[in-house]
C-alpha cells in the first residue's frame, strides 16, 4: 500500500529512473529534431540513445518500481474508454501514477519512438541508405511524434488543471499531492 508522507502531504510516485528517462527523452528528442537536417552525427547519436532509453523503459516497465510497471497503469480498452468518457463529462477521477488515457499515450509514444529510431537506423545501413520511401516513413514517424507530444502535453495540462496538481513538477520531484483514498488505482 502507498503511504502518505505526513511531513509534506505528498505521495512518492515516480522513481528517479522514470524521471531521468522522461526528461532525457524530452531533451534528446528535441536535439534529434533540431539536428535532423544540419548535424547528422548529433541526429544519429540522439536517435541511438533514444532507442536505448526506450529499451530501458520497456525493461523498467516490467521489473521497476510499483508506479513504473506497465501492469500498474496500462488498462484495457473498456476501462480506458470509460475514463475518456468521464473526461468528456468532466467527472474523471485522479489517478496515482498515470491515468488510463496517459497510459495509452505512453505506449504510443514508446512505439513511435522505437519505430522512428529503427527506421533511422535502417537508413544508416548500406541496403537502405538510398531508400526514399524509408526516409519518408522516418520523417512521417517523427512528425507523428510531434502530434503525440502535443496531445501528451495537452493531456498533462488538462489533468493538472482538473485535479489541482502540477504534473510537470511532479515529474521533476516524483511526488504527487493526492490522498490515496481520493485516487483511482489503475488495476487493469
Amino acid at each position: 500500500m502507498t503511504k502518505l508522507n505526513t511531513t509534506d502531504g505528498k505521495i512518492k510516485v515516480w522513481d528517479p529512473a522514470v524521471r531521468i528517462f522522461h526528461w532525457s527523452l524530452v531533451t534528446l528528442f528535441a536535439l534529434a529534431w533540431v539536428s535532423a537536417e544540419e548535424w547528422d552525427s548529433l541526429h544519429r547519436w540522439s536517435g541511438y540513445v533514444i532507442a536505448g532509453l526506450v529499451l530501458f523503459r520497456l525493461f523498467w516497465g516490467v521489473v521497476g518500481t510499483r508506479y513504473a510497471r506497465f501492469g500498474q497503469f496500462v488498462t484495457g480498452p473498456v476501462k480506458t474508454m470509460i475514463y475518456l468518457k468521464d473526461m468528456i463529462l468532466l467527472k474523471e477521477k485522479p489517478s496515482l501514477g498515470h491515468n488510463p488515457a496517459g497510459a495509452w499515450m505512453i505506449m504510443g509514444l514508446l512505439f513511435f519512438l522505437l519505430a522512428t529510431a529503427g527506421s533511422g537506423w535502417m537508413l544508416e545501413q548500406a541496403a537502405w541508405e538510398a531508400s526514399e520511401w524509408l526516409e519518408e516513413v522516418h520523417e512521417a514517424l517523427a512528425e507523428g511524434m510531434l502530434v503525440l507530444i502535443a496531445l501528451h502535453v495537452a493531456g498533462v495540462l488538462w489533468a493538472s488543471r482538473r485535479h489541482g496538481e502540477n504534473l510537470i513538477l511532479s515529474m521533476l520531484h516524483g511526488k504527487k499531492k493526492i490522498a490515496h483514498d481520493q485516487a483511482q488505482e489503475n488495476n487493469p
